[in-house]
């Protein structure tokens, strides 16, 4: 298996996840079993299959975080050369044809949420971003296909 490489926040975001689905969510799911188990005939008691269908989601989800958990490779951001994008970096850039910048940082496929501003590493803007520096220009290889000019770079 290959190691993840994930920042400190997404390493201890996914702990809690784990924590939680393992906690209060599977007791949640365990509860709801019980209580449709009361209510007699399980061939045709639709709360007792979906509670167990919920039970079978959480613990699949909790064996896939656990997988990754194991592999996380937590990498130290702020300790980064802040020259040349890579896993980590938090990128300034400007649209080549409207001005509008945008922020990302390029985190784990885990972490990602485009909302927040995080992208994953094997997303195309990211790809076509590692390795370049302030000032550089980028074709991002989409049906949209965009072009974005670097202004800053950070490790925060």
């Amino acid at each position: 298996m290959d190691n993840m490489p994930i920042t400190q926040q997404g390493y201890d975001t996914l702990g809690e996840e784990i924590k939680r689905l393992k906690g209060p969510e599977r007791q949640r799911i365990i509860r709801a079993i019980s209580e449709a188990r009361a209510h007699g005939d399980l061939s045709e008691n639709a709360e007792y299959h979906a509670a167990k269908e919920q039970q079978s989601h959480n613990e699949g989800r909790v064996k896939d975080l656990e997988d990754l958990y194991s592999r996380a490779q937590i990498i130290d951001v702020a300790a980064l050369d802040n020259k040349t994008i890579k896993f980590g970096a938090t990128v300034h850039l400007a649209d080549e044809n409207t001005d509008e910048t945008r922020t990302y940082q390029i985190v784990s496929e885990y972490e990602a949420n485009i909302d927040e501003g995080k992208i994953s590493i094997s997303s195309p803007i990211a790809r076509a971003l590692i390795g370049k520096e302030v000032g550089d220009s980028v074709d991002v290889n989409t049906s949209g296909g965009k072009s974005y000019e670097i202004l800053n770079i950070k490790f925060i």
